[in-house]
Order: C-alpha cells, then structure tokens, then sequence
C-alpha cells in the first residue's frame, strides 16, 4: 500500500491533495492515509472525524494522517483521536521534511504516542507567501486546477476559514501562466483558477496585478488553452479587465460562482460581507449584458443569526434577481471562535427549514435552465464515459462514450431528468 489520500471540501483541497501525494511520495511515506479536512462547517468537520474512525475500522494497520484546515483550526480535537497518528498543518503539509519526519515517526513504530507528539502545526498568520507547486495534472480528473491564490484578510462573521488558511498572498502571475502551459502540454483542455480568495489576486505582489489582468495573460500566452475558469469570486471585487475578459473572450467560461452569503442587508452587515443585495443584482445584470449566455451559481447560508422570516424571504427573492442557476446552501453552522457563533442564534429546526426552501429554490432554478437548454448543440468536457458539462458547468448526461475523458465534443441536448441534461 502507497499513500491513500481522502479529500474533503473544495476545488483548492483537491489541487493540495495532489500535491501531498507528490510531497509524501519523495519522503518515502507508505502504508498510510492522509485526510485532508475542511472547516467550513461543523458537519464537514464531524464527516472527517467518522471517516477517520472507518478508515481505522476497515484498515487496522494504516497509518492515518489528518491535516487541511480542520487540521490547522482544530489540531488538539483530532491529534485525541486514538485513530490519529499525525496532525499536519496548512503550511507544514507541502514541507518535505515534515513529511519524512512522520516517515521516521512512523519507521520506529511509535504508534501511541500522545497527543502532542503527533501535532505538527505552526502559526498560518505567520505565513507571507504562497509558492506554486507544480503538477502535471489531477489523478482521475478531466480538468485541471491551478492555485493562484491562499488565505484570506477579510474577517466575515461566520467564517473560521482565516484562520485556517491565514491572510491572503498571491502566487506571482509568471509562474501561473507557465503552470498552465505545462498541464495543456499534458493534455488539458480546461483549466480552473483556484484559491480562497481569488479576486483579492495580486494585492501582495508588486504593482499589485488584479485577477483580470492575469486572465487576460494566460489567454494571451497559452493559446492553445481551450477553456479557462474561476472558481468561486467575490462580486465586490471584480475587476475592469476582469469584466472586459467576459464580454470579449470566448475560452473564459461564462460561469459565476458568487460567494453572496444571503439577500437581506442587515444580514449581510452582520455578516461583515462587503456587499449590499443591490450590488449584487447590479453586478449580474451588469455581467449579463456583457455575456448574455453566462449562468451564475452562489453560495447561501440559510438561518444566520438574528435572520427573522422576513430577512429569510430577501435571500428567497435574490435567487430570482439574479437569476442564479447553480445553488449551494449553506445551514448556518457555528464556528466556535467566530464572532457569529455569539449571536443569538436561530432555532436548528427552522435553519433546516429554511435550507429545505432555498435548495428547493433551486431546484426550480436549475429547472428552468435546464429547460432552455434542450434543442440546443453544446460543447462538452468529458469527464466520465457516462457525465460531461457545458460551457457553463451543467452536467450533461451521456448514453455513451462520446469520447475519452478530457475531451471537447459536441452534442445535441435532447432534455433532462430535473438535475442534468441528456444528450441526444
């Protein structure tokens, strides 16, 4: 047995997982698994800690290593668990040595140490750069991620991310441009700009090149690049060239994610969120005009606290006004630490509620797109013999191999079944 690597959470968690497969590969790591955990919310916390306990059920003999950012925010909860035998930081997970280190540990047999032995996690605050670490691509992936970014310096009410992850530092735009001329020379034909903040691009770096401006660079210096896209962005910090890039570059994927977290002011205040629900609307609107085949996703937390049925109602609305597509909900889950966890909090049944209404809002939402896809050809990623999506992330579903995975083709949409298209 190699090195097992289970991963939770988002876009970024995948591109870092296989980075450490490469990390613990030089360092000589066998017979273990690494969880990398996600802290987002107290349920992705509690899914890593029952995956760890199968994974000790089902492999006696495996060395199990967490590390992510639960790792980072909460390296006493799991360095308890008798199933743990290493707790990796943020920083520390990229770091060969700390993975050969554990390597050493794990040669002399010290299983059953205690629990501050097993902790390896230094201060992320400490952390002032973000070096690229390069891949030739992502095992089992059709598309391709390329971190530009780390961290975080906003400070929102619910998030415990911060300070998982540490303040915001970009990777210099040079070394993303050839990391993404390296994974097309390898056969990528879409690419997928990630971080944690990925619109706060270039504010540490000299002359502080915006997120646009490096869109605009990797289209410009890897044309043979078919299809490049953002994962999730924060509207308020769109750029000029970011926009322009929309309106004027067809291999730029017209799909938003928008990180709005909700639809009523008064929430978003308290969330500390940098945007009002006016300038949401006004931002898809504007983006619409720009590129009238774009599709918006949004992450949204149903039950913040303090949110009465009214305030509730505002976040139903946004989702018609800005004609969001693809939803993520979010019950509220609080994150000890986080200003948001002290606020008087709404009842946990009408928080399940209410996250039942909006994913059922979008349900409806992603219906009606899916309705206006049929009759219509489109060009598909590959991703499985059986699943592509469009230029717009809609997962067509195919009744056979029309291609091999990573692939462009096209396809007639002939329907859908409520949740994706089908190809004729």
């Amino acid at each position: 047995m190699g090195v097992d690597i289970v991963t939770f959470g988002c876009r970024l968690n995948t591109h870092e997982s296989e980075i450490m497969r490469t990390k613990a590969h030089e360092a000589g790591l066998t017979d273990a698994v690494v969880v990398n955990t996600c802290a987002v919310t107290a349920e992705a916390v509690r899914q890593a800690r029952q995956t760890i306990r199968r994974i000790r059920r089902e492999n006696p003999a495996a060395r199990i290593v967490v590390t992510g950012c639960a790792a980072q925010t909460e390296p006493a909860t799991f360095a308890a668990m008798p199933e743990v035998d290493r707790v990796v930081g943020n920083t520390e997970k990229f770091d060969v040595a700390a993975w050969k280190d554990t390597n050493a540990l794990f040669a002399r047999g010290a299983f059953g140490i205690d629990a501050e032995e097993k902790v390896v996690v230094n201060d992320i605050m400490a952390v002032r750069e973000t070096a690229l670490h390069l891949i030739d691509g992502l095992e089992g992936r059709a598309r391709a991620t390329v971190q530009i970014q780390n961290g975080c310096d906003h400070r929102c009410t619910f998030c415990i991310i911060p300070y998982g992850r540490g303040n915001s530092r970009s990777v210099p735009m040079g070394e993303i441009v050839e990391q993404v001329r390296r994974l097309v020379e390898n056969g990528y034909r879409e690419i997928v700009l990630t971080g944690v903040d990925i619109t706060s691009y270039g504010q540490n770096l000299p002359g502080q090149p915006k997120l646009g401006a490096l869109v605009k660079q990797i289209l410009k210096h890897v044309p043979e690049l078919a299809r490049l896209r953002l994962s999730s962005i924060d509207s308020v910090e769109a750029d000029a060239d970011l926009l322009d890039a929309l309106a004027s570059e067809s291999r730029l994927m017209p799909h938003l994610h928008l990180s709005l977290q909700a639809g009523d002011d008064m929430i978003l205040k308290r969330m500390k969120r940098r945007h009002l629900r006016a300038d949401a609307i006004r931002f898809c609107d504007q983006v619409r005009r720009l590129r009238p085949d774009v599709v918006f996703g949004a992450d949204i937390i149903a039950g913040f606290p303090t949110e009465t049925e009214a305030m509730f109602t505002r976040s139903l609305d946004i989702v018609d006004e800005c004609a969001l597509t693809h939803l993520h909900v979010f019950p509220f889950s609080p994150r000890p630490g986080t200003p948001a966890a002290r606020m008087p909090q709404v009842a946990r049944d009408v928080v399940k509620e209410r996250a039942r209404r909006l994913r059922e809002k979008g349900e409806d939402a992603l219906r009606r797109h899916l309705d206006s896809e049929i009759g219509r050809t489109r060009s598909v990623l590959i991703e499985s013999d059986t699943i592509g999506r469009t230029i717009q992330f809609t997962p067509v579903r195919l009744d056979r191999l029309a291609a091999p995975p990573g692939s462009l083709v096209d396809v007639s949409i002939s329907g859908h079944d409520g949740r994706q298209l089908i190809a004729a």
